[in-house]
C-alpha cells in the first residue's frame, strides 16, 4: 500500500503543479480583485451543490460496492453502480434547475458583501457553471469505480486536463470576454470526465439503463449517505461563513483566502489523499471481511506515514511563507497587499495542517465501517466552533483570523475522531503514532531552525535562495529522522532505491 501511495504522490505532484499554474494564471491576470472574487464564489457555489449531491454518495459507494461484491458477486455490484449513476443524474438535474432559478439568492448567501457589477458577474458565472455539475458528478463516481478496480493512475491524473483547460480559459478571457472564464470551467469538467473513459474500458465496465429507487442496496446506502450529506452540508455552511465574512472585510479577501487555502490543499492533495486513495478500498474490503488485525494496522501505518511528511511540510511553509507567495503569485495584478494577505492566511492555515490530514484519514475509516454518523456529529461540533472563532478572530486578525479559526477547529475535530475511533474498535496503534509524531516534530524543529537561518542569511535571487533553502531543509530532515530511527522512512528510501537507483 505504501509503495502505491508513494507512486501516486509523484503523479499527484504533477497534477497539483498544474493546479498551481491555474491559480497563478488567475492571480497574474486578475489579481485579488472583484472579478477574481466573483469567479471564485461562482466556483464555490457549484462545488457546494456538487458536494451536496455526490460527495456523500461517492464516499459511501466504495464500502457498499465491496460489501455487495463480497455477498452477491461482481455482477450485482456492477448493477448497483449503474443504478446509482442513473439516480445521481436525475437528482443532479433537479439541483441544477433549482440553482438556475435561485442563482441570485445563492450568490448573496455566499458573498453578502457583493453588490453592483460584482454581484452581476458572480450570478452570470454561477448560472453557466452549474451545467458542469453533471460532469463532475459522473467523474467522481467513475473515480470510485476505478479505485475499486485498482486503476489508480487515471484517477490521480484526472486534474491535468481540468487544469490545462482552465488555464486556457483564463488566458482567452483576458483577450476576449470574461464569460469565457465560466464556459471554461464547464468544458474543463467535461474533458475531465472523458479522460477517464480509456481506463474504464480496461475494467470492462458496461453502462446499463437501470433505475430502481426501491432497490435494497440503494435504500441501505441512503441510510449511510444521509448523515454524510448532513456532515458535508455543515462543512459547506462553514465555508459559506468564511467567504461571507471575507467578502465584508476587504476587496480581494475571498481571493487571498482561497489562494492560501489552495496551497494548504496542495500538501493535503499530494501527501494525504495519495495514502487515503489507496487505503480506502483496502480497508473497506477488510471491514467487509471483518479482518480487524490488518484493518487496525493499515490505519496506524497511514497515520504515521502522513505525519512523517505533513509535519515538516507545515513547519517549512510557515517559515518560508512570504517568499513562497511572492514567487508563486506576486506577479502581474497580484500586488504587495495581496501578497501580504495571502501570506498571513497561509501561515495560520499551516497550524492546523496535521489536523486536516488526520481528520481526512479517520473520516474515511469510519465510512469504511459504514458509520457515517460519527463524522457527522464531529463535523457539527467542529464547524460550530469554527463559526464562533471566525466571528471573534476576524475582528482582531482579519483574513488571517478566518484561517486560524479553521485550523483550530480541524485540530479539535481530529482529536474527537481519534477518541471515538478508539472507543469503537479498540487500540489501533495510537501509541506508535504518537512516538512517530514526537520524533518527527523534533526533527522538523531542527530542520526549521536551519531553514530560518539560511533564509535570513543568504543574499541572492528569491527563486534560487528558496530552492537552496528547501533542498538543504529536506536533506537535514531526512538525516534527523534517520538518526531518530523513524521506521516509516525505510519504506520510502527502499522504494526510491528500487524505482530509480537499482
Amino acid at each position: 500500500m505504501k509503495k502505491t501511495a508513494v507512486f501516486l504522490m509523484i503523479i499527484a505532484v504533477l497534477s497539483k503543479v498544474t493546479g498551481f499554474l491555474r491559480d497563478i494564471t488567475l492571480s497574474y491576470f486578475y489579481g485579488a480583485t472583484a472579478i477574481s472574487d466573483a469567479y471564485i464564489i461562482s466556483i464555490t457555489i457549484t462545488s457546494v451543490l456538487f458536494s451536496l449531491i455526490i460527495a456523500g454518495i461517492s464516499t459511501a459507494y466504495i464500502p457498499m460496492y465491496k460489501q455487495i461484491e463480497h455477498e452477491d458477486g461482481k455482477r450485482s455490484a456492477l448493477g448497483f453502480t449503474n443504478n446509482l449513476i442513473n439516480i445521481v443524474l436525475i437528482i443532479t438535474t433537479g439541483i441544477i434547475v433549482i440553482g438556475l432559478l435561485s442563482s441570485n439568492l445563492l450568490v448573496k448567501v455566499f458573498a453578502l458583501g457583493f453588490d453592483g457589477e460584482t454581484l452581476k458577474i458572480a450570478v452570470m458565472f454561477t448560472r453557466i457553471g452549474l451545467i458542469g455539475i453533471y460532469f463532475t458528478s459522473l467523474t467522481q463516481l467513475f473515480i470510485g469505480y476505478l479505485q475499486i478496480n485498482e486503476k489508480f493512475t487515471a484517477s490521480a491524473m484526472v486534474g491535468l486536463p481540468f487544469n490545462f483547460i482552465i488555464i486556457l480559459s483564463i488566458y482567452f478571457s483576458v483577450h476576449s470576454n470574461i464569460v469565457v472564464l465560466a464556459i471554461g470551467s464547464v468544458l474543463a469538467a467535461f474533458f475531465q470526465m472523458l479522460f477517464l473513459f480509456p481506463a474504464l474500458k480496461k475494467t470492462n465496465y458496461k453502462y446499463e439503463r437501470i433505475v430502481s429507487i426501491s432497490d435494497k442496496n440503494i435504500k441501505k446506502m441512503a441510510t449511510i449517505v444521509f448523515p454524510v450529506m448532513i456532515g458535508i452540508s455543515i462543512d459547506q455552511i462553514n465555508l459559506m461563513v468564511d467567504k461571507t465574512i471575507a467578502s465584508m472585510l476587504v476587496e480581494g479577501g475571498i481571493s487571498a483566502l482561497t489562494y492560501a487555502s489552495r496551497l494548504n490543499d496542495f500538501v493535503q492533495g499530494i501527501f494525504v489523499l495519495s495514502f487515503v486513495t489507496v487505503m480506502f478500498p483496502l480497508i473497506s474490503k477488510m471491514a467487509a471481511q471483518d479482518n480487524q488485525k490488518d484493518f487496525k494496522k493499515s490505519i496506524s501505518e497511514v497515520i504515521s506515514s502522513v505525519i512523517i511528511i505533513v509535519v515538516p511540510a507545515s513547519v517549512g511553509i510557515m517559515i518560508l511563507v512570504n517568499p513562497i507567495i511572492k514567487i508563486l503569485f506576486g506577479h502581474g495584478h497580484f500586488d504587495g497587499q495581496a501578497v501580504e494577505m495571502t501570506s498571513h492566511a497561509l501561515f495560520f492555515y499551516c497550524i492546523g495542517m496535521i489536523g486536516y490530514a488526520i481528520r481526512e484519514i479517520l473520516n474515511r475509516t469510519f465510512y469504511s465501517l459504514q458509520d457515517s454518523k460519527t463524522p457527522m456529529y464531529n463535523a457539527a461540533i467542529a464547524v460550530g466552533l469554527n463559526i464562533v472563532l471566525n466571528l471573534i478572530l476576524s475582528r482582531f486578525l482579519g483574513i488571517s483570523g478566518l484561517a486560524l479559526a479553521t485550523s483550530i477547529s480541524a485540530l479539535f475535530c481530529s482529536f474527537l475522531l481519534v477518541i471515538h475511533l478508539r472507543k469503537k474498535i479498540g487500540p489501533f496503534g495510537l501509541k506508535e503514532c504518537l512516538i512517530t509524531f514526537v520524533k518527527v516534530s523534533i526533527a522538523a524543529g531542527g530542520m526549521g531552525g536551519v531553514v530560518y537561518f539560511l533564509n535570513q542569511s543568504l543574499v541572492m535571487g528569491e527563486l534560487l535562495k528558496l530552492s537552496i533553502v528547501v533542498l538543504v531543509g529536506i536533506v537535514i530532515y531526512i538525516l534527523l529522522i534517520t538518526l531518530f530511527k523513524v521506521s516509516e522512512t525505510k519504506t520510502i528510501i527502499n522504494y526510491i532505491k528500487e524505482k530509480w537507483i537499482n
